[in-house]
């Protein structure tokens, strides 16, 4: 009994660091409506600079000195951050500010990297906390009794703070409707950007209070930001004390499910948080939004069919690509295959997005159970390579048809949130299932067979199929099923007024996306000659938004640009420098701000500005209209 008890106990301290980041993280989303994907990385920064100060510095400040002197310093980096990108990109689609926040996480990576190292760091133990304390007959850390009182003070200062101030009732305010605040007349630059500053820095201090319980590394911030968005959405977007009730939730949930349920501990979470936004999808305390939002990033202009020109060019390029291998090495011809890979990849997410207005957060899913399709297919049935690509994807079909179906009910950000909550089911259920799927250790030995074996015939085969699979989903979207699934993008109670069956549209897109991707992933599983869990991981799935987003989510071929373009310098700056993530963010940030439509949607502003200068009439002088003989031009 005493046993449990401090497991609960010591579940409770965990929730109450949880919940510092995710009543921030729920803060800044209620208010700008930002997906703040960087809420990690100023968690990270916060348990950093807190370790310098406490243990380079700490006769100057103390320890708590430094902890408090730690979480201000985020929150000014955090501020000038939102003053000086995000304030620039506000007006941008939503998914657009997820990609900027993505960019400068994988730059914050890189530079704690830079400055502290890559070593674990180990931090002191809190000054008056160093003991534990005796319950039931076991040693309770004192620290973690002062983590479970801190949580709730917290918690009381917040709602102090948002029902008693006239700033606090303008955020509560904002986070119900945006648009009336503004109508009142309130500033709404000021309040994104100190609401912002007090976001990060309740990221920052969760951050700075657990180097006493827990070693800083370089990947604290994917590491927490999965599960601070798994609360914030279970609680309710906007809500503190959702936050502070699904922090506990989670992290009680973490604690007894290795005891009681170890072999599905991992799922747990994410099986709460699926059930959670099928019943109840604005979550446990959210409210729904007063105006219904569409999913962002999407323009109501279709794709256009092709022209002439564009075909001419397409073929073009696709013949060019066909002759690499008569003047490339194996290296670049490997590349070449992963590249033309992860073409299908995002052009499956880019048909679910630009057409279907349904941006997908977990996509890696389907092309991770395409791969392991591949592999039970070829190393437990022993089936050849050409029925196993052929019967691989329909794993991907297969979890799409079971996870779309729920997904589909929802829309924006909580459809979002779900397709999450999948991916993540699949990837514990990879991670945890050993003696199917291997775990960590994945499943190795996956070979092509002698007629695709070789660099130049894998290249040309993952090039055929790449043009195959972006051929027949654009065929899809000027199809009349296309046009349909265009229209309940649009206006949705508009489209069932006519007759079409809006629900079933959406899931047949997305089984359709998902067999795509699943298509992509058997492929990558011959590349590498293996699979593992990180094929499913939200990594892989944040990759796929960068490429929609960074070739043009409104653009005919934006997933494909993109993709080629995301692959190809990040494979050649990892193998130019040690700093990859750091240009590859900075890069990522400042074409969102320059060219926020994406580098195909640059390019066509640029030709329509060109070709509207070269189709206007030229200026006359003055007095030559009047020189000229009737009828003259």
């Amino acid at each position: 009994m005493g046993f449990y008890f401090v497991q609960f106990l010591t579940g409770l301290a965990s929730a109450s660091a949880l919940f510092l980041v995710a009543s921030g993280l729920s803060i800044i989303f209620g208010v700008t409506r930002i997906v703040n994907f960087a809420h990690g990385a100023f968690y990270m920064l916060g348990a950093y600079i807190a370790f310098t100060l406490t243990e380079r510095l700490s006769g100057a400040f103390g320890f708590w000195g430094g902890i408090l002197i730690a979480a201000l310093a985020v929150a000014v980096i955090g501020v000038i951050v939102e003053m000086l990108l995000l304030r620039r990109i506000y007006s941008s689609p939503e998914l657009f500010q997820l990609l900027a926040t993505f960019g400068l996480t994988l730059m914050v990576e890189d530079l704690v990297v830079l400055i502290w190292g890559p070593d674990d760091l180990l931090g002191r133990r809190a000054p008056g906390f160093r003991g534990a304390v005796e319950m039931f007959g076991q040693n309770v850390p004192s620290y973690d009794l002062f983590m479970i009182v801190l949580g709730p003070v917290v918690l009381g200062i917040l709602w102090l703070l948002f029902h008693r101030t006239r700033w606090g009732i303008l955020v509560r305010a904002a986070t119900q409707d945006r648009d009336m605040v503004a109508a009142l007349g309130v500033n709404q630059k000021w309040l994104f950007t100190s609401v912002f500053g007090a976001g990060v820095f309740l990221a920052a201090l969760g951050g700075a209070l657990q180097i006493p319980r827990d070693a800083v590394h370089h990947a604290l911030d994917l590491r927490i930001i999965v599960e601070v968005f798994v609360v914030v959405v279970i609680g309710g977007l906007g809500s503190i004390t959702g936050a502070f009730v699904a922090a506990v939730l989670v992290a009680e949930l973490n604690a007894f499910g290795i005891l009681i349920l170890p072999k599905v501990s991992i799922v747990l979470v994410f099986l709460v948080m699926a059930v959670v936004l099928i019943v109840r999808p604005y979550g446990l305390f959210g409210k729904p939004e007063a105006v219904a939002r569409k999913t962002p990033g999407l323009s109501v202009r279709p794709w256009a069919p092709f022209t002439r020109n564009e075909r001419i060019a397409c073929l073009v390029g696709v013949a060019l690509a066909a002759l690499l291998p008569l003047v490339a090495g194996n290296y670049a011809l490997t590349v070449g295959a992963e590249i033309a890979i992860f073409v299908i990849f995002a052009a499956s997410l880019h048909f679910l997005m630009s057409v279907g207005g349904l941006a997908s957060f977990g996509h890696a899913a389907y092309f991770g159970l395409g791969a392991y399709g591949v592999a039970f297919l070829a190393k437990l049935a022993g089936l050849p390579m050409i029925l196993c690509l052929a019967l691989g994807p329909l794993l991907g079909l297969a979890g799409a048809a079971i996870f779309g179906f729920f997904a589909v009910q929802l829309s924006g950000v909580y459809f979002a949130m779900l397709t999450l909550a999948f991916a993540q089911i699949v990837w514990s259920i990879a991670f945890q299932w050993v003696p199917v799927t291997g775990g960590d250790n994945g499943i190795l030995g996956i070979w092509p067979e002698q007629w695709a074996a070789g660099p130049a015939r894998f290249y040309w085969l993952s090039l055929g199929i790449a043009v195959a699979v972006v051929s027949i989903l654009r065929i899809i979207v000027f199809s009349p099923f296309g046009y349909a699934l265009r229209g309940t993008r649009d206006s949705l109670l508009r489209s069932e007024s006519i007759g079409i069956d809006a629900k079933r549209i959406q899931w047949t897109a997305f089984v359709i996306a998902g067999t795509a991707a699943g298509i992509g992933g058997s492929l990558f599983a011959y590349l590498k000659g293996s699979v593992f869990p990180d094929n499913i991981g939200i990594g892989l799935s944040v990759d796929a938004l960068v490429m929609v987003l960074l070739g043009g989510v409104e653009t005919v071929s934006g997933a494909v640009i993109g993709a080629i373009v995301f692959k190809a310098l990040s494979i050649w700056l990892v193998s130019q420098t040690d700093w990859s993530k750091l240009i590859l963010g900075g890069v990522i940030v400042l074409i969102v701000v320059a060219f926020p439509k994406g580098i195909v949607g640059m390019i066509e502003t640029w030709r329509h500005s060109w070709r509207a200068r070269s189709d206007a009439p030229s200026a006359k002088p003055a007095g030559l209209a009047a020189s000229q003989p009737e009828g003259a031009e």
